[in-house]
């Protein structure tokens, strides 16, 4: 019995405790807690409400989204500063194990966290926005998405391409916007009527849907080779139907020089002519050559 006793005396006297301690921190902790929630919800609102009206300036989408993400980062770490300060916690010790593990993990992590420096590098300096097609590494798509880490492309037959960030900065980017530019050339003989050829080939592209009209397509003499000459074209048309849009360019290209009986220029064709000799004179200088034999 007087173990029983004890341990119930044990018990009250920590039930005791506790109901002193819930009394008098209970509606700090409550307080506290609320604050907490309600705050977070404040800041998700300010970061949504900032992303918005960056959006509303026309202000790039990824960029737009970076800007709210942040001021919505700065207000939860204030908000948890100032929540655990009602808590009666120092945050200084807290500071300084956290710079000590963010040391740790930027040494440990030097190849994702050089991707999301890349990626803000993007994000603030943007060379391409979502929406554009570019040309980086000899790969081309579609931006599809920008995040921290790594840049996603859509390609012309709707694959995914994801570049880490790290990778595109650094490197030579070709950006077409919406379009991407389609680029050809065709050899042709000398005697080929280019004025006729060139128009025809302008109407082609006047004709295929997709082809942009503003920049206007571009056909002309690109330059000479021997027994003939270049016709160049360049047309700009959209990303994603960049390889449909060039097969059918080429294909009425090729009707239309068969039509108006146009060879393309061959090996044979472009020999090199060498200029006539004069025999009689050739002959007459090596007779009367004091040399010759």
């Amino acid at each position: 019995m007087g173990d029983l006793e004890n341990n119930l005396q044990s018990v009250n006297k920590w039930v005791d405790i506790l109901i002193e301690y819930a009394i008098k921190y209970g509606f700090q902790i409550l307080g506290a807690l609320a604050f907490f929630i309600v705050g977070f919800m404040v800041a998700n609102w300010i970061g949504n409400r900032t992303a918005k009206i960056a959006i509303a300036k026309n202000i790039d989408l990824t960029l737009s989204q970076f800007i709210g993400s942040t001021v919505k980062l700065i207000l939860v770490v204030m908000l948890v500063i100032i929540t655990l300060g009602n808590f009666g916690i120092s945050i200084a010790p807290l500071i300084a194990l956290a710079g000590a593990v963010s040391l740790g993990a930027t040494l440990a992590l030097q190849g994702p966290m050089s991707n999301f420096g890349a990626g803000i590098a993007i994000i603030l300096s943007r060379p391409f926005v979502v929406g554009n097609v570019i040309t980086v590494l000899g790969v081309s798509g579609i931006v599809d998405k920008i995040t921290l880490g790594i840049t996603f492309l859509t390609g012309e037959d709707g694959e995914n391409i994801a570049i880490p960030n790290k990778e595109i900065v650094g490197q030579v980017i070709v950006n077409s916007h919406e379009n991407r530019i389609l680029e050809t050339s065709l050899a042709v003989p000398v005697g080929t009527d280019t004025d006729k050829l060139i128009q025809k080939i302008l109407d082609i592209l006047g004709n295929i849907s997709g082809i942009a009209t503003e920049p206007e397509p571009q056909v002309g003499i690109h330059d000479f080779t021997y027994g003939g000459l270049v016709i160049g074209l360049r047309a700009w048309v959209p990303g994603r139907q960049y390889f449909q849009i060039r097969y059918t360019v080429n294909q009425q290209i090729l009707a239309a020089m068969q039509e108006m009986k146009i060879e393309l220029l061959t090996p044979s064709i472009s020999a090199l002519v060498l200029p006539k000799s004069n025999t009689a004179s050739n002959t007459a200088d090596i007779t009367s050559s004091p040399n010759a034999l």
